[in-house]
């Protein structure tokens, strides 16, 4: 293996997955599996041992769970990128996931293809969450808004919350998709631009506003009304 290739820790209590998990990561040249843990101290103890590039987690295991376990590691490694599994969108776990600092929420029946995906775009400094997760999101944001205590996942420098007129309506078009859970590569062909076009507007989009990535673009979008018009 080269030194490119991203070694991932697998954490889950569930034998037959995580072993089909492996099978299919050891089929990807780019990501190589360097161990497996089943509960929450096992993969403290591994990621600290081991030093994987990547951690894919459960949230729900016996004893100790996924967000406790990553909340332990990001205490000792806080740049480490860790990916959150689980098999249903719940919108508080998935808000408690993101306020600790981890990189992506992922539901166990995200297609292969797209899992590659989204865990190369893990790597290259982005969060990910799925669709659906994203959607769950906004709903625990709207709901704290609405009891006016709303927090912002500390995933980065303080957003710049004020400033959208500061955005095109491109730019506003791709924040909006952002916000929906698209990929880069939805959005391109979405809005008929290139990839590199997209991903270049979103640099931009999150220079401009203070962010830092895509989790944050989309909370934006939400607390500033973009996340479903298409223009303004």
């Amino acid at each position: 293996m080269g030194n490119d290739v991203t070694r991932i820790l697998l954490v889950d209590d569930q034998v037959l997955y995580r072993e089909a998990l492996r099978g299919l990561i050891d089929r990807w040249d780019e990501f190589e599996v360097i161990g497996e843990a089943s509960d929450g101290k096992e993969a403290i103890d591994l990621a600290l041992s081991l030093e994987p590039d990547l951690i894919l987690m459960d949230i729900r295991m016996p004893g100790m769970d996924g967000i406790t376990a990553a909340q332990a590691v990001l205490t000792h490694k806080p740049d480490l990128p860790i990916v959150m599994l689980t098999v249903e969108a719940d919108a508080s776990r998935v808000f408690d996931s993101l306020q600790i600092g981890v990189r992506g929420y992922l539901l166990k029946d995200t297609p292969a293809r797209k899992l590659r995906d989204r865990l190369r775009a893990v790597m290259q400094g982005e969060a990910t969450l799925s669709e659906s997760v994203t959607g769950s999101v906004f709903d625990e944001f709207a709901r704290l808004r609405l009891g006016d205590a709303c927090t912002v996942p500390d995933m980065g420098r303080r957003p710049t919350w004020h400033g959208s007129d500061q955005l095109t309506a491109r730019e506003k078009d791709v924040l909006r998709l952002v916000a929906q859970g698209k990929s880069n590569e939805d959005i391109a062909s979405e809005l008929y631009l290139s990839l590199g076009t997209v991903k270049k507007q979103i640099s931009a989009i999150m220079m401009r506003l203070g962010l830092d990535n895509r989790v944050q673009l989309a909370v934006y979008a939400v607390r500033a009304g973009l996340d479903k018009s298409t223009h303004s």
